[in-house]
């Protein structure tokens, strides 16, 4: 046997180590730019990476075989050389495609570790393969074993640092030494693997092919090679320099424009871990940057990072903007507003937080919320949000076939605290009854203020028995004194009540019959509860097309006056007359003033009524006088509203002129809600007094007017009341009264006249009690003009 002895050239050997090095370094480079980049730009990354780690480890092989030196001639097989590349390529290619990947398995590694040295030994003794010399190879089992397990270890320490490396673009000693133990081990492999030939000369070998290519075209071969490594190492590293410079550029801009905002702007990673933390976020959370880098967004956000899971689908609120609570360093919680973006990247998802503390945004919220839906004073809801909760609670009692009632409730005589206690303490009057109201109702109720003194409860589940004895527990309660500016204030509600279904199956027709209710109990006296019936939305019915009648009465004609007498009671002559105002409707007949009056208080009618009775009322009188008749006084009613108006005076003027009757003959009867007001009556009486008016002051003893005002005002007459006149024999409180009234106008030196007297037995109390004067059905009815006419002249 004769064996070739083997030489190798030092320079060649380093050489090839330094190809191999440069190799590697570059590819290290590359899988850096493999990480930064996704799409298209990363598939340019891994076949260039590939190309440049497949032409290393190829031009390393030839180098070294070039550095080896036999005592013969030898030439290489050009397809086999060729094809010697395809496997280095091949396995440089599967190396980039796996580290190219976010997220790598450790069963991925060693696959591709697997194919890589497949792919490496191929490329080896592929080349070793297209030799041609007149020796053949001959391999020693163990060394070519020893070389497979190097290039795998090479493979399997090369796929682990192209990996690690590739997030570490910034290290350059690290990407040099993993490309030192690189380069020691594709090397090691090739220098294992050529020591495990032997090359034995045997001269009838066939001669060196045509196709063959000799040491010198091998060397333009790797020399060509080497050139394009260095051209690729050219290109890498402008890029990367390039790329690191934009990259630093965006990042100082991206930097800039976070740390500038006012807002908190945190960025974290696709597991939820605080990336990017500016001065914004450090000034909402009170954690410094170095604090939160790293750690879970949960710390500030319990609720962010399950809503940003991928899998909770996340695409619910990127892009979105939501409402959450933060966390503060100390443990405190404020609101905020978030809104969220996400981008992709090589390394992975990232998301974007953008927060702002919406906490003077929700207490400028609640503030607007509260003047849209409570009352300013008592801080009970509105009737917005009353209408709101009994709607709600309709549906519900709807689909669950329960019951629920509206009670309505107004202050009865509100408007005289106000009046005499001024505004203030009306206000703490009403803030007062809202509190007691509360003190009755449970925590489902709801109980709202319309607005001045009516409130409105909503009682859900409720029925009748349920609904009265809240009703009863509040009309207690508010019957007991207020004490108010150190004075006792009194006021009664008047509670009207509608039921569910019963009396309505909507919002409107509820509220509307409980309402109706209210005012049926105002009707009946006041200070009391009551259920809505079908007979009070007739009496409604008939009021609503009262009060829409009156005025078409007035110029249709049906409205008249008739006149009561009023007599001496001493000598029972006919001393004057009251002129009283009546309506006989075209169609409905009849219509009591009784009825008709109060309505025409409501709606302002009376002072239509008022003029229309004054008016008529002078010139019947001034008619009489020109008749031949004794001159005598007609009283007239002025209502309340009449008398508030500014014009009162003008109007009274206006009606005498017209009629042409001394104002001697004309008294106007003022009732006691007009002495409500006394201190701005005071002035409009004396003005009517100064021309000659005669004043009388109606029902006295009805109303809660003090009895110091009598000195004040210029008044002539007090009339009785008919209430009291009636019950003389039938209440002895009812006849003391009368007796005090009639004392008390001797002593004020003022005119007394009883109303409603119907019997011999009245007449005389009133004489024994020496009152002045009287009217009543015991004398005369109401009683036409022409009627009047023919008793006076008959008298």
């Amino acid at each position: 046997m004769n064996v070739l002895p083997l030489s190798y050239d030092p320079v060649l050997i380093f050489l090839s180590i330094i190809v191999v090095l440069i190799s590697a370094f570059i590819a290290l480079n590359i899988s850096g730019m493999l990480f930064a980049t996704i799409g298209k730009a990363r598939i340019k990354w891994i076949l260039l990476g590939a190309l440049v780690m497949g032409l290393g480890i190829w031009s390393m092989h030839f180098i070294g075989m070039l550095a080896s030196h036999l005592s013969m001639e030898v030439a290489y097989n050009t397809p086999l050389v060729i094809t010697s590349i395809l496997p280095a390529l091949f396995a440089s290619g599967i190396a980039f495609a796996i580290i190219s990947k976010p997220q790598v398995r450790k069963t991925e590694v060693l696959a591709g570790a697997v194919l890589i040295t497949t792919g490496i030994v191929a490329m080896h003794y592929t080349g070793m393969a297209a030799m041609q010399m007149q020796a053949t190879i001959q391999y020693n089992p163990l060394l070519w074993l020893l070389s497979v397990v190097v290039a795998l270890a090479a493979s399997l320490l090369a796929m682990f640092l192209l990996y690690y490396s590739r997030n570490r673009q910034e290290l350059f000693g690290l990407k040099a030494a993993s490309a030192a133990l690189i380069a020691l081990g594709v090397s090691g492999m090739h220098y294992i693997g050529m020591a495990a030939a032997s090359f034995e000369a045997v001269h009838d070998h066939p001669a060196i092919a045509a196709n063959s290519m000799d040491n010198n075209y091998i060397a333009y071969n790797v020399g060509i090679g080497m050139a394009l490594i260095l051209m690729i190492a050219i290109l890498s590293i402008r890029s990367e320099t390039k790329v690191k410079s934009l990259s630093d550029e965006y990042d100082r801009q991206f930097l800039s424009v976070i740390e500038s905002a006012t807002d908190g702007i945190v960025v974290t990673d696709a597991k939820g871990f605080v990336m990017q933390w500016n001065y914004g976020a450090e000034c909402l959370f009170g954690y410094s940057k170095e604090e939160i880098t790293h750690q879970d967004v949960r710390l500030v956000f319990p609720q962010a990072h399950q809503n940003m899971d991928p899998s909770t689908d996340p695409a619910a609120i990127i892009g979105k903007t939501i409402e959450l609570m933060g966390l503060k360093k100390g443990g405190s919680q404020f609101p905020v507003e978030l809104s969220t973006g996400t981008w992709e990247t090589a390394r992975g998802a990232y998301y974007s937080l953008i927060v702002r503390d919406i906490t003077d945004r929700r207490a400028s919220e609640e503030k607007i919320s509260n003047l849209v839906y409570l009352d300013s004073l008592t801080g009970l809801p509105n009737r917005r949000l009353f209408n709101d909760r009994l709607d709600s609670s309709l549906s519900q009692a709807l689909e669950n076939n329960t019951v629920l009632t509206v009670l309505y409730l107004d202050l009865d005589q509100f408007k005289m605290v106000n009046d005499t206690y001024g505004h203030h303490t009306g206000d703490q009057l009403l803030v007062e009854v809202a509190d007691r109201i509360q003190s009755c109702i449970t925590k489902t109720d709801t109980l709202a203020r319309l607005g001045g003194d009516e409130f409105i409860l909503l009682l859900p589940n409720a029925d009748y028995e349920k609904a009265e004895a809240t009703a009863q527990k509040i009309l207690e309660v508010l019957n007991n004194p207020f004490l108010l500016n150190n004075e006792a204030v009194f006021t009664t509600p008047s509670i009207g009540a509608a039921l569910y279904p019963a009396d309505g199956k909507d919002s409107e027709t509820l509220v509307k019959n409980a309402d109706i209710a209210m005012y049926r109990v105002k009707d009946e006296g006041k200070n009391h509860f009551q259920f809505f019936t079908s007979e009070m939305n007739d009496l409604v019915s008939r009021k609503s097309k009262i009060a829409m009648s009156i005025r078409k009465g007035l110029e249709l004609g049906e409205f008249t006056v008739r006149y009561q007498p009023q007599f001496d009671i001493e000598s029972e002559k006919i001393i004057g007359v009251e002129a009283l105002v009546r309506w006989h409707h075209t169609k409905w007949g009849p219509i009591s003033p009784a009825e008709f009056i109060p309505i025409a208080e409501e709606n302002g009618m009376i002072l239509h009524i008022g003029e229309f009775v004054l008016r008529t009322a002078c010139q019947q009188n001034k008619d009489w006088q020109d008749a031949g008749l004794p001159p005598f006084r007609v009283a007239v009613n002025i209502s309340a509203k009449q008398f508030s108006n500014s014009n009162i005076a003008a109007v009274v003027t206006s009606a005498l002129a017209d009629a042409g009757l001394s104002p001697e003959f004309l008294e106007l009867e003022l009732t006691e809600s007009i002495i409500q007001g006394a201190r701005s009556a005071i002035s409009k009486m004396w003005e009517l007094k100064a021309m000659g008016i005669h004043l009388s002051i109606d029902d006295f003893g009805t109303g809660y007017s003090s009895l110091s005002y009598l000195k004040l005002f210029p008044v002539d007459t007090l009339k009785i009341d008919q209430h009291f006149t009636r019950n003389i024999h039938n209440d002895p409180k009812d006849a003391a009264l009368v007796d005090t009234i009639i004392q008390m106008a001797h002593n004020l030196e003022l005119n007394v006249i009883a109303e409603g007297v119907e019997t011999s037995e009245q007449l005389a109390f009133l004489k024994k009690k020496k009152c002045n004067q009287a009217q009543g059905y015991y004398f005369q009815k109401p009683l036409l003009p022409d009627q009047i006419e023919k008793l006076y002249l008959k008298a």
